[in-house]
């Protein structure tokens, strides 16, 4: 399983397609807090229609806390504007920790410090970034399409 992790979301429509992404994908959905919104938040479950109920969604105070809670070899990749390394050179693994930002600020500056070669970026010219929920559709089927490739599978 995958695991897509948003840190500091503020928006409750990418959520809440985001959810519906990984629904899509049987991927695990993990907030970490605080959030900029409920969960109850209208526009969150409008994104996510009626699947919001089926999306494993876990909450966390913060990101220690899902990492202590992770498995010890699971990997945790950060995705951010501040290197050169592209997603689509990372080899991905059943169990990643895919790892996005809040909308307005990406990634704290002390996790991609810490995590230098965890780094990973999409590729884009003439803005600043993408939306988070189309960065994490790219991000995601692309770790996806590599797993079914590994497994001889059809999604």
């Amino acid at each position: 399983m995958l695991h897509v992790v948003l840190i500091e979301p503020e928006i409750p429509p990418n959520t809440g397609n985001i959810g519906r992404l990984c629904l899509a994908t049987g991927a695990a959905l993990h907030l970490v807090g605080p959030l900029g919104f409920s969960l109850d938040d209208r526009t969150l479950l409008r994104a996510g229609l009626d699947y919001w109920k089926d999306v494993d969604c876990r909450r966390w105070e913060d990101f220690p806390s899902l990492q202590a809670a992770a498995d010890p070899t699971a990997r945790f990749l950060f995705f951010t504007t501040k290197t050169d390394r592209a997603y689509w050179d990372a080899a991905f693994r059943n169990g990643d920790y895919l790892v996005f930002g809040r909308e307005s600020k990406g990634l704290p500056e002390s996790l991609l410090t810490t995590h230098p070669d965890q780094c990973l970026t999409i590729p884009q010219q003439g803005v600043r970034s993408l939306n988070l929920a189309t960065a994490v559709g790219i991000v995601l089927y692309e770790a996806v399409r590599q797993q079914s490739a590994k497994q001889n599978l059809r999604i």
